[in-house]
């Protein structure tokens, strides 16, 4: 059995977890604090969540910096630690997959399995980092091939680029009928960050040509299945998340793209790469004008050119890395 452990944080992990498990050599377990969502077909161990304080305010909550989050006398923490435990004492995995946690990740390691450890674009040179990619069998990133040093800078471990993971199976590029008006679909997912009811007005009003469709479970309207809405976009504004540019490059939209701030820089060294030569318009926060331009010089772009960037092909060779840290620590 592999155990795969899905960080809570939005929804890009759990869609990630999802659509590599089926390719993945064992049958697999997923490991969150995420509830076990109805597509999932294996086991799901759900853990404690460790971030219930009222306050940390003052805490030494990654002790010292050398890692992300430990916080001390949290009851949640201590919990999620013992049931990871006594989930691997009990089934003995053949290799944990985690997306994303240094401490996930030395915690299987101290229990003697293999990890598989998936990672985040940006500047990840911290000594929590160094130490998690230090002791992983395999370090993943969910880019192609040829851009770790871009999209890992200064990190000198090696990266298996396998490709942008989409729950989306890759289509060709649309092209929009004569007569129809285009159409830009916002992928804001929970609203916040540089996107706002002012922001998104002001961008409605500057582009009186295009129809619009925000995506947002505050800003607009979610939908569970946002491909057959993309699928009549002819642009996608999004902030670069894994997740949602693994989407858009699936579907073959052109993009205009908003780098937001994240820890370690993760959006703003996405867009650094996006900036040189893929089907993306990158801007540097949500304009204040000129969503016109920007939506025709976006339009032009040919999204096609996302192919490299997710071919379709992510899961296979995740499985592959899986396939080989398993095969290497058996042949031990």
């Amino acid at each position: 059995m592999i155990g795969y452990y899905v960080h809570h944080h939005g929804n890009g992990h759990l869609h990630r977890a999802i659509t590599v498990a089926p390719h993945l050599p064992e049958p697999v377990a997923g490991i969150s604090s995420l509830p076990r969502p109805d597509a999932w077909a294996g086991p799901w161990l759900q853990l404690p969540r460790d971030d219930s304080a009222p306050s940390y305010a003052g805490a030494d909550v990654t002790a010292r910096g050398l890692l992300h989050w430990v916080p001390l006398g949290d009851a949640g923490l201590s919990g999620r630690m013992a049931a990871i435990s006594a989930w691997i004492d009990d089934h003995a995995p053949s290799a944990v997959v985690v997306d994303q946690s240094v401490e996930v990740c030395l915690l299987a390691r101290l229990h003697g399995v293999p990890v598989v450890a998936m990672t985040a674009p940006g500047r990840r040179t911290d000594a929590a980092h160094t130490l998690g990619f230090g002791t992983a069998s395999a370090v993943v990133g969910a880019w192609p091939a040829g851009w770790s040093h871009r999209m890992l800078p200064g990190v000198e471990r090696d990266v298996h680029a396998i490709g942008a993971v989409s729950r989306f199976a890759p289509a060709r590029a649309q092209r929009r009928p004569t007569g129809r008006r285009p159409h830009a679909v916002l992928i804001a997912g929970t609203g916040g960050d540089g996107f706002s009811r002012t922001s998104i007005a002001r961008a409605q009003a500057q582009s009186p040509g295009w129809d619009w469709t925000v995506l947002s479970r505050t800003l607009g309207t979610w939908h569970a299945d946002p491909a057959a809405v993309l699928a009549t976009a002819d642009v996608a504004v999004l902030h670069p998340g894994q997740n949602s540019l693994a989407e858009v490059a699936a579907l073959r939209l052109p993009a205009i793209v908003v780098p937001a701030e994240r820890p370690f820089a993760e959006q703003r060294t996405t867009a650094s790469v996006l900036a040189e030569g893929w089907p993306a318009v990158v801007v540097d926060g949500v304009p204040d004008r000129g969503w016109d331009d920007l939506l025709d010089e976006a339009l032009f772009l040919d999204g096609e050119g996302w192919a490299e960037w997710c071919d379709g092909g992510a899961p296979t060779r995740l499985a592959a890395v899986v396939s080989g840290v398993v095969d290497d620590d058996r042949a031990a």
